[in-house]
């Protein structure tokens, strides 16, 4: 039986490098970077390093990066930490989202309605792309914050940032943009497109589980969501996680000096995989097919069949993936994002197949056969009763 994990969107292994860099850490940077003796120093020291490298990797400067506790607590911090700003200044808080947002941001921007601000959310055409239009004419009702990520994370898409960053700078609104699923798939620089607050994860991209940054532009204000300490300028408090930031800064580092060679290997490996699983299940839908996506994601549609029953086989046969359920049935809800792109799809199973850096030819080869077989299987069942 074959063991190939094809579920890198969700997580990926920890890279060798990272995993060296943070032994390291554990035992010669354990002091607390607040502590004002040698032991403390040196934390700092590691601190101030990393803060660095991610820095230099993403063309911000080294004051500008937050280390926070994941890519949801960043983007929580940026749209809750943002409205409280609004609010300081008498002024009733305006969140604009993409209806393809990872909930962490339609949550977020949810709370901030409820507590008396205001939420719009873009509807989007096929490829992705928001009603611009609306957006255009929201941006004339400030104080706003705008959320509109860099990469989907189902689909993969990759949303016209340029386009959004254009309008928002023009009207002098705040923008937002979850890009832990570009990090080390597409370029991402903080400049181009101008974004003035930046979400990354680490476990992506080979880092460490809980670790993440949130990126805030010089000038632009943040209230912190969480009090008891002064650390990162008071706006995370909680003593700073070195070996964890050390991890990430690596594994950033990394990821964006390889980002070019991997991306045209794993988009070769998608197309592949896209190409073989379309002439074996005649009637698979490929979502996201006529937009511009990121080179590491495939999701495909795959008519009458229940996407738990596939997902399960799969798992049996050694297959990792994941679904983005386009089903209604039970307690599986439809996929909002699939719901935003195509409205209400019954009875279709969707699976995500996502590829990273262990990901290979053979994997790919035997991940399409055994899918497909695994697909006639199911349906010759379902015939049968």
């Amino acid at each position: 039986m074959p063991e190939i994990y094809l579920d890198h969107a969700a997580t990926t292994p920890v890279r060798d490098e990272v995993r060296i860099a943070m032994a390291s850490a554990f035992g010669e940077s354990f002091g607390n970077p607040s502590s004002n003796h040698k032991w403390g120093r040196q934390a700092a020291a590691e601190l101030d390093k990393s803060r660095e490298r991610v820095a230099t990797a993403i063309g911000a400067e080294a004051d500008e990066i937050y280390f926070v506790r994941g890519g949801t607590e960043s983007d929580n911090l940026a749209i809750l930490g943002r409205a409280e700003i609004s609010k300081s200044q008498a002024e009733e808080p305006f969140v604009i989202v993409s209806a393809l947002e990872h909930k962490a941001v339609l949550e977020s921007s949810a709370r901030v309605e409820e507590r008396g601000g205001r939420r719009l959310v873009l509807p989007v055409e096929e490829d992705g792309t928001p009603d611009l239009d609306m957006l255009e004419n929201g941006l004339s009702d400030g104080p706003i914050i705008v959320s509109v990520m860099t990469v989907n994370n189902e689909v993969g898409i990759r949303l016209p940032l340029k386009q959004v960053a254009e309008r928002t700078r023009f009207h002098g609104a705040v923008l937002h943009s979850d890009a832990v699923q570009a990090l080390g798939k597409t370029p991402v620089l903080v400049d181009t497109p101008h974004v003035d607050l930046l979400t990354l994860s680490g476990h992506k991209i080979g880092g460490p589980r809980g670790t993440g940054v949130l990126y805030v532009r010089r000038g632009v204000e943040i209230a912190p969501i969480m009090y008891g300490g002064g650390q990162e300028n008071a706006l995370r408090p909680g003593t700073e996680d070195v070996a964890g930031a050390i991890g990430m800064s690596i594994a950033v580092d990394l990821a964006v000096r390889e980002q070019e060679s991997e991306a045209q290997r794993m988009d070769g490996l998608r197309k592949t995989l896209e190409s073989l699983l379309s002439d074996g299940i005649p009637d698979l839908r490929v979502h996201g097919e006529q937009a511009h996506r990121a080179p590491h994601i495939l999701n495909v549609g795959i008519p009458d069949i229940d996407p738990e029953t596939l997902l399960a086989a799969l798992d049996l046969e050694g297959i990792a993936v994941s679904s983005g359920s386009a089903c209604e049935s039970g307690a599986h809800a439809q996929s909002h994002v699939l719901k935003a792109l195509y409205g209400k799809l019954d009875h279709v199973a969707a699976l995500r197949f996502s590829l990273g850096r262990t990901s290979n030819r053979h994997d790919v080869d035997e991940a399409a056969t055994t899918t497909i077989e695994t697909v006639i299987r199911i349906q010759n069942r379902a015939a049968d009763k």
